[in-house]
C-alpha cells in the first residue's frame, strides 16, 4: 500500500512538472502574436508591449544602424502625428526554438495614410527571444528597410543626346552611355547594357540597384562627368 501511494505521488509530481515545463516552451505561433502586439501598439504609441517583452539588457538596431537599448526602443514608441495614421503586419515568419532560445525571422508590411496620401513600406527584421526564470524575452533585435526603386520621372528624352558619350574612371577604364530610341542605356566595357531610368532631368537610376546616376554640366553648359552616387558617396567618371 505504501508503495503504491509512494508511486502515485511520483506519478502526480511527474505530470505537474510536465504541466509547469509545457507552460514555460514557447511556439512560433506565439511568438508571432507578441511581435504582433508590439507593431499594433506602434501607431498609437502604447509602450507597454515594449517593455514587456524587451529584455532590460537587451540590444537593438534599427534600419538605419542606429545601436539602441531597451529605454531607447521604448522611447521612440510615441502617438503618430494628427493626419497621420497607419499598420503593420507581421508576415512570412520563420522561426528557430531550442531550449531557452527562439530566433524569429519575419517581414514587416506597413501602410501609412498622411493627410490621405498612402505610403508603403517592407520591412525585414530579426529578433532573438531567450527564456530566463520561465519569461521569455527579446534580448537581440534588428530591423533593415527592403530597397524600392524610386519612381520613373516624366522627361523630355530629347535631352538625352547630352548625356550620350564615353566616360573615363581610369586608364583604361571607360563606360558608354547610349541612346536607343527613347531609352538611356549604361555599358561599362564590353559588359551588358543596363537601362537609365529617369527620375528628373539629369537624374537616373538602374532597376533594383541603390544609388543614383547624375550627369554633372561644366560651366558652359556641357556635360563633362558622370556620377556614380552610392549611399551619398560620389564615383565620377569624366567625359572624354
Amino acid at each position: 500500500m505504501h508503495r503504491f501511494i509512494l508511486l502515485m505521488f511520483c506519478f502526480i509530481g511527474i505530470l505537474a512538472l510536465s504541466a509547469c515545463k509545457s507552460r514555460q516552451n514557447v511556439t512560433e505561433q506565439e511568438l508571432t502574436r507578441r511581435t504582433q502586439e508590439l507593431f499594433d501598439s506602434v501607431a498609437g504609441g502604447d509602450q507597454a508591449p515594449w517593455r514587456k517583452y524587451f529584455a532590460d539588457d537587451c540590444m537593438y538596431f534599427d534600419e538605419v544602424g542606429k545601436d539602441k537599448n531597451k529605454t531607447a526602443v521604448v522611447a521612440d514608441v510615441t502617438p503618430l502625428p494628427h493626419g497621420y495614421s497607419g499598420s503593420i503586419r507581421v508576415v512570412n515568419v520563420k522561426s528557430h526554438i531550442e531550449n531557452d532560445i527562439a530566433i524569429m525571422s519575419y517581414d514587416l508590411d506597413e501602410k501609412e495614410s498622411v493627410f490621405g496620401q498612402e505610403l508603403t513600406a517592407r520591412y525585414h527584421a530579426t529578433d532573438t527571444w531567450i527564456r530566463r526564470n520561465g519569461d521569455w524575452q527579446i534580448v537581440a533585435g534588428q530591423i533593415f528597410r527592403y530597397y524600392e526603386d524610386p519612381a520613373a520621372g516624366d522627361v523630355d528624352n530629347r535631352t538625352f543626346t547630352d548625356y550620350v558619350g564615353t566616360y573615363e574612371l581610369a586608364a583604361g577604364e571607360r563606360l558608354t552611355i547610349l541612346q536607343e530610341g527613347s531609352r538611356l542605356y549604361r555599358q561599362r566595357g564590353n559588359g551588358t547594357k543596363v537601362a537609365l531610368i529617369p527620375e528628373s532631368i539629369g537624374l537616373f537610376f538602374r532597376k533594383g540597384v541603390e544609388g543614383r546616376i547624375l550627369f554633372h554640366r561644366g560651366e558652359r553648359g556641357k556635360v563633362d562627368a558622370l556620377i556614380d552616387r552610392r549611399n551619398n558617396e560620389d564615383i565620377v567618371w569624366k567625359k572624354i
